[in-house]
């Protein structure tokens, strides 16, 4: 069996649920201090989006998981947002959630912090509602495909934003490479990327998944940005400190990276 293989074999047993309480509940969801790690992923994203310079008519979220906390900012700046994912079990998540069915979630923790955050005064209930009617497609995808979709999006995206999701189904860097060249495709010459991602983490606990991950250092994304013919805007790293290093993963810290495709010449 083929390491993809095997990491499809292991997705198969992915619990969404288990996911959300192992990362976005505290202790690494504690909006008390900027200091911990979600807070430093919503303040990434907002600052890069306030700049004004990132917007347009579709963003994709690659391998968006059962998560909308990467989003908050990017509704704003969009008129649609196609949230995709290899796993039905993730994509109906996300489907409930974007029918305001009971049960789900509970994001309004991040939607409340992004709203502090950005300083405008708005009720956050205004930004869950904009969100949830920007949020208007959820497809499947493949990222190791060389047409993630299936079929290529006409017109193609203004942008693409990616959390955790491409180290995490990549058996080696060199398909982590291969996976953002494929995404890549799917964005429209000059059009922007914005990647969260995992520094030296080897494996995450889903429930009953054990999930391999490609561990990276702000080297190996340097490179495979390049490689995928991406110029770097700008790389953060946040190193995770000994309080929110839990048993569900060995990660080290957490990248944020932001590039853009050439225009055409």
């Amino acid at each position: 069996m083929s390491s993809l293989a095997a990491l499809r074999e292991g997705y198969e047993h992915f619990d969404p649920r288990a996911y959300l309480q192992n990362n976005y509940l505290p202790p690494r969801a504690d909006f008390s201090s900027e200091e911990f790690v979600v807070p430093w992923k919503l303040r990434c994203l907002a600052e890069t989006f306030a700049t004004g310079e990132i917007h347009g008519h579709t963003l994709i979220d690659v391998g968006s998981g059962p998560t909308i906390y990467q989003l908050l900012s990017a509704c704003d700046h969009f008129e649609e947002i196609v949230a995709t994912d290899y796993l039905a079990v993730n994509r109906e998540e996300l489907g409930r959630w974007a029918r305001g069915e009971p049960g789900t979630f509970d994001w309004s923790p991040f939607i409340q912090h992004v709203c502090k955050i950005e300083g405008r005064g708005e009720p956050w209930q205004e930004k869950e509602r904009r969100l949830r009617s920007r949020l208007r497609r959820i497809l499947p995808i493949d990222v190791h495909r060389p047409d993630p979709l299936g079929s290529p999006l006409r017109p193609p995206a203004d942008a693409l934003l990616s959390a955790f999701c491409l180290e995490a189904v990549s058996p080696d860097r060199a398909a982590f490479t291969r996976a953002l060249t494929h995404v890549g495709t799917l964005l429209r010459p000059g059009g922007h990327v914005l990647l969260l991602g995992a520094l030296g983490e080897s494996f995450y606990l889903a429930g009953p998944a054990r999930l391999p991950v490609v561990p990276l250092d702000a080297g190996a994304v340097r490179e495979a940005v390049a490689s995928a013919g991406l110029g770097l805007r700008e790389l953060r790293v946040y190193a995770m400190p000994p309080a929110l290093r839990t048993p569900v993963d060995d990660v080290d810290g957490v990248f944020f990276a932001h590039a853009q495709k050439p225009p055409e010449a």
